[in-house]
C-alpha cells in the first residue's frame, strides 16, 4: 500500500482525536453553553425545503456576511469550517511542490492542508516574544504564505504592522488565519479591497460556538474570490448549518456574551495560574499557553484522569512542556484550578 501514496502525504499523522470523557477545556471553543441561533433554525426546520440542495455557493450567508463587514456578497466564498476554505486556498494556487511559507509555532493543519494539496512547507522560527520575524518570513521564493492571529497555540497577536509588511512584501497569496479574530482588536478582512493577495479565513466554530456545523469563510478581493468560488465543492455548506450561522449574525447577544466571559476571565485565570508557580505565557485570544515545571504529557494525563481535558504542546520545539487551556467560566476556571493543584501536590 506505501508505494500507492502519494510521496508528499507519506508522513502525515491522524489528528488530535482524544478518546477520554472529560470536560473538554482543550478545543477553545465557546463555553457560554449553546447558541440560541440553533434552536431557532430547527424549530423552523419547516421551511428549509431539506429535499431541495442548498444553494451551491451559499448566497444568502454571503451576503449576511457582506453586510456585517460592509463588503460585497462576491468578497466571501463559504465552506465546511475553515478548513475548507484554507482547503480551497491552497487546492487553487498550489502547483506541485511549489512551497508555503509559515510562522513556527503555529497551527498544525496548516501543513496539513499544503500536503495534501502537493506543496512542500517549511517555517520561519518566531521570535523570542512570539512575533513575526518579517525579514526572515518574505526572504524565501515561496508561492504563499499562511499565518494566524491570533497564533494558536501561543494565543498572541501578531503585530498589524508586521503582518502588512509581509503582505507588501510577498508576491504571492498571503493568507491570514483569523479563527479567533473575534477575540481580537485588529482584523484585515476590512482591507480586503486594499491588496489583490490577501485572503483572510474566519470560522464559527470558536466565538459563535458552532464547531458541530461546520461553517467557516473566507473575504478577499472579487477577482480572487471569483477564482477561489470556481474550485469551492458547490452544496458543500447544508442548509441546517448556513441558516444557523445567519441566524447567529443576525442575534449578536450570544457572541457578545462569550466576549464577556474572556475578557473578565482572562487576566483571572492567568493570575490563578502564575499563582500555582507555572510560566503563563500572554493571551489576545480565548485560550492560555502555560509551561508546566513537568513532563507536560503526564500533567495532562493526570489531569485527565480528574476529568478536565486541556492539549499538550509539550513534545514541540521552542513549547517544550507547555500545555493550552480554554478559558472557561468562573465556574470551570476555578474547578480547573482545583484540579491542578491537586495534580501538583501529587509530585
Amino acid at each position: 500500500m506505501e508505494s500507492w501514496l502519494r510521496e508528499t502525504v507519506k508522513d502525515l499523522e491522524l489528528y488530535y482525536n482524544p478518546k477520554i470523557k472529560a470536560i473538554r477545556m482543550d478545543t477553545s471553543v465557546n463555553v457560554v453553553g449553546a447558541n440560541p441561533a440553533i434552536e431557532t433554525v430547527l424549530h423552523e426546520g419547516a421551511n428549509l425545503e431539506a429535499n431541495q440542495y442548498p444553494s451551491p455557493y451559499s448566497d444568502n450567508l454571503r451576503k449576511a456576511l457582506a453586510e456585517k463587514y460592509s463588503l460585497h456578497e462576491d468578497n466571501f466564498v463559504v465552506g465546511n469550517g475553515s478548513d475548507e476554505v484554507l482547503d480551497i486556498s491552497f487546492k487553487s494556487f498550489l502547483n506541485p511542490n511549489e512551497l508555503v511559507i509559515a510562522p513556527y509555532p503555529s497551527y498544525v493543519l496548516h501543513e496539513f492542508f499544503v500536503k495534501i494539496n502537493g506543496g512542500r512547507f517549511a517555517t520561519v522560527d518566531l521570535r523570542p516574544d512570539f512575533q513575526l520575524d518579517v525579514e526572515a518570513m518574505l526572504e524565501p521564493s515561496s508561492k504563499m504564505i499562511i499565518l494566524c492571529t491570533p497564533n494558536n497555540p501561543t494565543a498572541n497577536c501578531f503585530k498589524k504592522a508586521d503582518v502588512q509588511k509581509i503582505i507588501e512584501g510577498h508576491e504571492g497569496p498571503v493568507i491570514v488565519d483569523e479563527a479567533y479574530g473575534e477575540y481580537a482588536t485588529d482584523s484585515f478582512i476590512s482591507q480586503v479591497d486594499e491588496f489583490d493577495n490577501l485572503i483572510v479565513t474566519r470560522t464559527f466554530s470558536k466565538a459563535y460556538g458552532l464547531a458541530g456545523l461546520r461553517v467557516g469563510y473566507m473575504a478577499t478581493n472579487k477577482k480572487l474570490a471569483n477564482a477561489l468560488q470556481k474550485v469551492k465543492i458547490p452544496y458543500s455548506l447544508n442548509k441546517v448549518s448556513e441558516a444557523v450561522a445567519i441566524a447567529a449574525l443576525q442575534d449578536t447577544a450570544y457572541l457578545q456574551k462569550g466576549q464577556q466571559v474572556i475578557n473578565e476571565q482572562r487576566a483571572k485565570l492567568s493570575a490563578g495560574l502564575q499563582a500555582l508557580g507555572f510560566e503563563v505565557f500572554p493571551s489576545e485570544s480565548n485560550f492560555i499557553m502555560f509551561r508546566t515545571k513537568v513532563p507536560s504529557a503526564e500533567f495532562v494525563a493526570r489531569l485527565a484522569a480528574k476529568g478536565i481535558l486541556i492539549r499538550d504542546f509539550g513534545k514541540r520545539r521552542l513549547l517544550e512542556n507547555c500545555v493550552r487551556t480554554t478559558i472557561g467560566t468562573e465556574e470551570l476556571n476555578t474547578l480547573l484550578l482545583t484540579k491542578i493543584r491537586e495534580v501538583n501536590e501529587e509530585w
